[in-house]
Protein backbone atom coordinates (compact mmCIF):
# COMPACT_ATOMS: atom_id res chain seq x y z
CA UNK A 1 0.00 0.00 0.00
CA UNK A 2 1.31 3.62 -0.77
CA UNK A 3 0.25 6.34 1.30
CA UNK A 4 0.33 9.79 -0.02
CA UNK A 5 0.24 12.85 2.00
CA UNK A 6 -2.66 15.54 1.04
CA UNK A 7 -1.38 18.32 3.48
CA UNK A 8 0.27 21.00 3.84
CA UNK A 9 3.23 21.45 6.20
CA UNK A 10 2.49 23.62 9.44
CA UNK A 11 4.71 26.42 10.84
CA UNK A 12 5.41 29.62 12.16
CA UNK A 13 5.25 31.16 8.39
CA UNK A 14 1.74 29.14 7.63
CA UNK A 15 -0.91 31.74 6.91
CA UNK A 16 -4.52 31.67 8.79
CA UNK A 17 -7.89 32.76 6.41
CA UNK A 18 -7.61 36.31 5.36
CA UNK A 19 -7.78 38.70 8.91
CA UNK A 20 -6.97 35.22 11.00
CA UNK A 21 -3.88 35.68 12.70
CA UNK A 22 -0.73 34.15 12.00
CA UNK A 23 0.54 31.04 14.60
CA UNK A 24 2.92 32.31 17.61
CA UNK A 25 5.14 29.33 18.62
CA UNK A 26 8.01 29.73 21.50
CA UNK A 27 10.12 27.32 23.18
CA UNK A 28 9.50 27.38 27.47
CA UNK A 29 11.54 25.00 28.69
CA UNK A 30 15.80 24.36 26.17
CA UNK A 31 18.00 21.58 26.74
CA UNK A 32 20.33 23.71 28.09
CA UNK A 33 18.37 25.30 30.67
CA UNK A 34 15.72 22.28 31.47
CA UNK A 35 17.30 19.30 29.78
CA UNK A 36 14.52 18.91 27.67
CA UNK A 37 12.57 20.66 24.91
CA UNK A 38 9.00 22.04 24.95
CA UNK A 39 7.34 24.49 22.85
CA UNK A 40 4.24 26.30 23.60
CA UNK A 41 1.41 27.53 20.18
CA UNK A 42 -0.87 29.73 20.00
CA UNK A 43 -3.10 29.82 16.61
CA UNK A 44 -6.09 29.86 14.85
CA UNK A 45 -7.26 26.48 13.94
CA UNK A 46 -8.39 27.06 10.36
CA UNK A 47 -4.52 27.05 9.47
CA UNK A 48 -2.24 25.25 7.12
CA UNK A 49 -4.69 21.86 6.23
CA UNK A 50 -7.70 21.88 8.54
CA UNK A 51 -10.86 20.22 9.00
CA UNK A 52 -13.82 22.71 9.99
CA UNK A 53 -16.49 21.35 12.00
CA UNK A 54 -20.43 22.21 11.98
CA UNK A 55 -20.30 24.58 14.45
CA UNK A 56 -17.96 26.65 12.70
CA UNK A 57 -21.18 27.11 10.27
CA UNK A 58 -23.91 26.90 12.20
CA UNK A 59 -25.15 27.73 15.73
CA UNK A 60 -25.78 24.17 17.81
CA UNK A 61 -23.67 22.29 15.00
CA UNK A 62 -21.42 19.38 16.24
CA UNK A 63 -17.95 19.80 17.05
CA UNK A 64 -15.02 18.04 15.95
CA UNK A 65 -14.46 15.23 18.02
CA UNK A 66 -18.34 14.38 17.07
CA UNK A 67 -17.28 13.49 13.38
CA UNK A 68 -16.87 9.22 14.02
CA UNK A 69 -13.80 7.77 12.12
CA UNK A 70 -15.91 5.98 9.70
CA UNK A 71 -16.99 9.51 8.13
CA UNK A 72 -13.51 10.61 8.08
CA UNK A 73 -11.85 7.69 6.51
CA UNK A 74 -13.79 5.48 3.73
CA UNK A 75 -13.45 5.51 0.10
CA UNK A 76 -13.73 8.87 -2.31
CA UNK A 77 -12.41 10.62 -5.49
CA UNK A 78 -9.89 12.94 -6.01
CA UNK A 79 -10.71 15.27 -8.76
CA UNK A 80 -8.70 17.55 -11.33
CA UNK A 81 -10.91 20.16 -12.72
CA UNK A 82 -7.79 22.41 -13.00
CA UNK A 83 -8.05 23.03 -16.52
CA UNK A 84 -10.67 24.60 -16.44
CA UNK A 85 -10.24 26.84 -13.49
CA UNK A 86 -8.98 30.61 -13.58
CA UNK A 87 -9.22 33.21 -11.37
CA UNK A 88 -12.95 33.45 -9.89
CA UNK A 89 -14.26 30.61 -11.44
CA UNK A 90 -17.38 29.30 -9.80
CA UNK A 91 -17.28 25.47 -9.59
CA UNK A 92 -20.54 23.72 -10.65
CA UNK A 93 -21.13 19.89 -10.13
CA UNK A 94 -20.78 19.57 -13.71
CA UNK A 95 -17.02 20.19 -13.41
CA UNK A 96 -16.91 16.78 -11.32
CA UNK A 97 -19.76 14.81 -12.92
CA UNK A 98 -18.21 15.23 -16.95
CA UNK A 99 -14.65 13.72 -15.24
CA UNK A 100 -15.28 11.00 -12.80
CA UNK A 101 -18.34 8.75 -11.27
CA UNK A 102 -19.16 10.25 -7.55
CA UNK A 103 -20.67 7.48 -5.78
CA UNK A 104 -23.31 8.23 -2.72
CA UNK A 105 -21.47 8.72 0.25
CA UNK A 106 -17.63 9.39 -1.03
CA UNK A 107 -15.52 11.98 0.24
CA UNK A 108 -15.08 14.36 -2.78
CA UNK A 109 -11.47 15.94 -2.64
CA UNK A 110 -11.33 18.77 -5.47
CA UNK A 111 -7.27 19.80 -7.46
CA UNK A 112 -8.00 23.28 -9.03
CA UNK A 113 -4.01 23.95 -8.75
CA UNK A 114 -4.87 26.78 -6.49
CA UNK A 115 -2.09 24.76 -4.02
CA UNK A 116 0.34 26.04 -6.02
CA UNK A 117 0.00 29.10 -4.90
CA UNK A 118 0.58 28.30 -0.86
CA UNK A 119 2.87 30.16 0.90
CA UNK A 120 6.19 27.91 0.67
CA UNK A 121 5.35 26.77 -2.56
CA UNK A 122 7.95 27.71 -5.67
CA UNK A 123 4.96 29.75 -6.86
CA UNK A 124 3.39 31.96 -3.88
CA UNK A 125 1.27 33.88 -4.28
CA UNK A 126 -0.64 34.70 -0.98
CA UNK A 127 -3.43 37.17 -2.77
CA UNK A 128 -4.28 34.99 -5.06
CA UNK A 129 -4.35 32.33 -3.01
CA UNK A 130 -6.73 33.18 -0.44
CA UNK A 131 -8.68 35.82 -2.60
CA UNK A 132 -8.81 34.94 -6.37
CA UNK A 133 -9.37 31.35 -5.94
CA UNK A 134 -12.04 29.36 -7.84
CA UNK A 135 -15.17 28.48 -5.21
CA UNK A 136 -17.93 26.42 -5.28
CA UNK A 137 -21.69 27.35 -5.98
CA UNK A 138 -24.57 27.54 -3.98
CA UNK A 139 -25.85 24.92 -6.59
CA UNK A 140 -22.65 23.15 -6.30
CA UNK A 141 -23.69 23.18 -2.38
CA UNK A 142 -27.06 21.78 -2.37
CA UNK A 143 -25.24 19.16 -4.95
CA UNK A 144 -22.83 18.34 -2.40
CA UNK A 145 -26.24 17.66 0.52
CA UNK A 146 -27.94 15.43 -2.70
CA UNK A 147 -24.98 13.32 -2.83
CA UNK A 148 -25.20 12.57 0.64
CA UNK A 149 -21.22 13.17 0.58
CA UNK A 150 -19.33 12.53 3.30
CA UNK A 151 -16.74 15.19 3.35
CA UNK A 152 -15.19 17.80 0.82
CA UNK A 153 -11.67 18.77 0.77
CA UNK A 154 -10.51 21.76 -0.94
CA UNK A 155 -7.05 22.87 -2.06
CA UNK A 156 -7.72 26.54 -1.98
CA UNK A 157 -8.10 28.93 1.18
CA UNK A 158 -12.21 28.65 1.25
CA UNK A 159 -14.72 25.98 -0.27
CA UNK A 160 -16.62 28.95 -0.43
CA UNK A 161 -16.51 31.66 -3.81
CA UNK A 162 -14.51 34.45 -2.53
CA UNK A 163 -16.78 36.53 -3.59
CA UNK A 164 -19.28 34.72 -1.61
CA UNK A 165 -17.28 35.35 1.52
CA UNK A 166 -16.68 38.14 3.82
CA UNK A 167 -13.85 38.99 1.32
CA UNK A 168 -16.06 40.98 -0.70
CA UNK A 169 -15.93 44.08 2.28
CA UNK A 170 -12.74 43.00 3.62
CA UNK A 171 -10.79 43.08 0.02
CA UNK A 172 -12.57 45.97 -1.65
CA UNK A 173 -9.81 46.16 -4.28
CA UNK A 174 -10.59 42.74 -4.86
CA UNK A 175 -14.07 43.07 -5.24
CA UNK A 176 -13.00 45.75 -8.04
CA UNK A 177 -11.41 43.34 -9.87
CA UNK A 178 -13.80 40.67 -10.22
CA UNK A 179 -16.36 42.97 -11.30
CA UNK A 180 -14.04 44.55 -13.91
CA UNK A 181 -13.24 40.40 -14.99
CA UNK A 182 -16.83 39.27 -14.97
CA UNK A 183 -18.91 41.79 -15.46
CA UNK A 184 -21.20 40.78 -12.87
CA UNK A 185 -22.04 42.70 -9.46
CA UNK A 186 -21.11 39.93 -6.62
CA UNK A 187 -23.89 42.27 -4.19
CA UNK A 188 -26.50 40.80 -6.74
CA UNK A 189 -24.76 37.60 -7.51
CA UNK A 190 -24.60 36.36 -4.12
CA UNK A 191 -26.79 38.01 -1.75
CA UNK A 192 -25.73 38.99 1.78
CA UNK A 193 -27.80 36.98 3.51
CA UNK A 194 -26.36 33.74 1.91
CA UNK A 195 -22.97 34.07 2.25
CA UNK A 196 -20.83 31.19 2.64
CA UNK A 197 -23.52 28.84 1.79
CA UNK A 198 -20.49 25.73 1.74
CA UNK A 199 -20.01 26.74 5.38
CA UNK A 200 -23.81 26.83 6.04
CA UNK A 201 -26.34 24.20 3.62
CA UNK A 202 -24.13 21.18 3.79
CA UNK A 203 -23.11 21.60 7.55
CA UNK A 204 -26.53 21.47 8.70
CA UNK A 205 -26.95 18.31 7.13
CA UNK A 206 -23.72 17.35 8.35
CA UNK A 207 -21.62 17.22 6.00
CA UNK A 208 -18.41 19.26 6.33
CA UNK A 209 -15.10 19.99 4.61
CA UNK A 210 -11.26 20.45 4.71
CA UNK A 211 -9.38 23.52 3.20
CA UNK A 212 -5.75 24.10 2.35
CA UNK A 213 -5.48 20.63 1.12
CA UNK A 214 -2.26 19.97 -0.41
CA UNK A 215 0.81 17.80 -0.08
CA UNK A 216 1.64 15.25 -3.04
CA UNK A 217 -2.10 15.63 -4.32
CA UNK A 218 -0.88 15.99 -7.74
CA UNK A 219 0.41 12.27 -7.67
CA UNK A 220 -3.30 11.39 -6.96
CA UNK A 221 -5.17 12.86 -9.93
CA UNK A 222 -8.40 11.52 -10.99
CA UNK A 223 -8.09 8.84 -8.10
CA UNK A 224 -10.74 6.43 -6.65
CA UNK A 225 -8.96 5.43 -3.26
CA UNK A 226 -9.44 5.28 0.44
CA UNK A 227 -9.30 8.57 1.91
CA UNK A 228 -8.48 9.63 5.73
CA UNK A 229 -8.55 12.68 7.57
CA UNK A 230 -6.95 13.29 10.74
CA UNK A 231 -8.04 15.84 12.88
CA UNK A 232 -7.72 16.57 16.98
CA UNK A 233 -9.93 14.67 18.90
CA UNK A 234 -10.80 18.26 20.13
CA UNK A 235 -14.51 18.14 22.74
CA UNK A 236 -15.47 21.68 21.86
CA UNK A 237 -13.51 22.47 19.10
CA UNK A 238 -15.22 24.21 16.04
CA UNK A 239 -11.72 23.21 13.30
CA UNK A 240 -8.80 21.12 13.85
CA UNK A 241 -5.68 20.94 12.40
CA UNK A 242 -5.55 17.79 10.04
CA UNK A 243 -3.78 15.40 8.38
CA UNK A 244 -4.94 13.77 5.12
CA UNK A 245 -3.88 10.69 3.54
CA UNK A 246 -4.78 8.82 0.52
CA UNK A 247 -3.99 5.09 0.79
CA UNK A 248 -3.40 3.70 -2.67
CA UNK A 249 -3.22 -0.05 -3.15
CA UNK A 250 0.06 -0.83 -5.36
Amino acid sequence: MRLVDLSHPFSMHSPGWVDYPSPKISYFQRHATNGIVSQLIETPLHISTHLDAEMHGISGGKDIASIPLNKLCREGVIVDISEEMEDFTLIEPEHFTKKMEIKEGDILIWHTGWHRYYNGSPEEDEIRYFCKHPGASPRFAQWVIDMKLSWVGVDTGSADHPMNTSIRWKKPEITKEYIRKTGLDPEEQFPREHLFPMHHEPFRNGIVHAENVGGDIEQVLNTRCMIGAFPWRFVGGEASPCRIVAFLDE
